[in-house]
């Protein structure tokens, strides 16, 4: 797939009174839940009595209470407790294995190189826009060893490479039990939960078990003001559609998902189809294709061949492709990988279309 990004570096928010008190409020609120923030009660200019009333947020922002070592960045021994139980680690790790690429996307974000990863169905091993994000690293990238499929890794691949830490991800993973126990026999493994619902709070527990909390909250802190802003500073609240197309299916992108947590952050209004927080997407027919309708639709196609979705009869009648308001964007990005790196991606895609 070949297509092409431009990532911006984080903007120095110039912050008012009044946004230090949203910051505030945001920062404090984890906890999942069904209300879905709108422009004017996610946005730093909304007014004092809104500010005062702390915002939650669908995706959580924080840890999970008990999860995690408590200790400062820097510090081993420490025990990080996490999904499949707890976790001692020695030493800094360096020869990190990674089982999906969301968290090579972490990894790389503070600093990892991976000596090993694996691939998503139908989807490269390291993607084009971790590439277009570290050019400076584009030689180690090309070195990550590859383990297999995230659903059905090299059991023998990931022990040959002497790995001093692994890392995965839960969802989707039959006999994760059995799986966990199979790689904590090769090095100490941390288990998070996976799925664009969770991506932050896993990113926190991920730089836990390589002593790099604080840094991974610093980089979270950054990117919710700079959301904050530019949600702010977008004008008639408009609203936002997702729309994938991959293989025989096509789907819609709830609250939930991690297109939907970026835009969350930015306080941007939904379609009102796409409102929903307890599934993360939901599967459409080629008749039912007005739910994908908005003021601006972002819709990426597997393979990268937008005529799969721009083909089908109904596609003309959306009004956001009669207003010429209709964007392609790179499928890896927005549907496929949940990791800080995509999400800034996502946020920078917003705002040059938006802003």
């Amino acid at each position: 797939m070949s297509f092409f990004l431009r990532l911006k570096p984080a903007r120095t928010v110039a912050v008012t009174a009044s946004l230090l008190v949203s910051l505030v409020a945001l920062s404090g609120c984890a906890a999942e839940s069904t209300s879905v923030p709108t422009s004017a009660s996610a946005s730093p200019s909304a007014s004092a009595d809104a500010a005062a009333t702390p915002v939650e947020y669908t995706i959580p922002r924080e840890m999970p209470e008990g999860k995690g070592s408590g200790e400062a960045d820097g510090v081993f021994p420490r025990t990080v407790v996490h999904f499949a139980g707890e976790t001692t680690i020695d030493e800094a790790p360096q020869r990190v294995v990674v089982i999906s690429t969301g968290q090579a996307d972490a990894m790389l974000s503070l600093g990892i190189v991976p000596v090993g990863s694996t691939a998503g169905d139908g989807a490269d091993m390291i993607p084009q826009y971790l590439y277009d994000a570290y050019p400076d690293l584009t030689s180690e990238l090309d070195g990550i060893e590859s383990v297999g499929s995230r659903f059905d890794p090299d059991i023998e691949a990931i022990a040959n490479l002497k790995p001093d830490l692994i890392v995965l991800n839960l969802a989707g993973k039959d006999d994760a039990d059995a799986f966990y126990e199979s790689l904590s026999a090769i090095a100490p493994t941390i288990a998070t939960q996976g799925t664009g619902l969770y991506w932050k709070q896993d990113f926190l527990l991920l730089a836990d078990s390589v002593g790099k909390t604080e840094q991974a909250q610093a980089w979270l802190d950054d990117y919710h003001a700079e959301a904050a802003e530019f949600g702010a500073s977008v004008e008639g609240d408009p609203t936002i559609s997702f729309l994938r197309k991959n293989g025989d299916r096509t789907r819609v992108f709830g609250v939930a998902s991690f297109s939907g947590s970026v835009a969350e952050d930015s306080g941007l209004a939904r379609s009102e189809s796409q409102t929903f927080t307890d599934e993360t997407s939901l599967d459409i027919s080629a008749e039912e294709l007005g739910q994908a309708d908005g003021d601006w639709i972002f819709y990426g196609v597997q393979g990268g061949d937008d005529s799969e979705l721009t083909s089908l009869a109904l596609w003309p009648t959306l009004g956001a492709v009669a207003n010429d308001q209709a964007v392609s964007v790179d499928d890896d990005v927005f549907y496929l990988n949940v990791g800080p790196t995509a999400a800034r991606e996502i946020l920078t895609v917003l705002e040059d279309t938006l802003d």
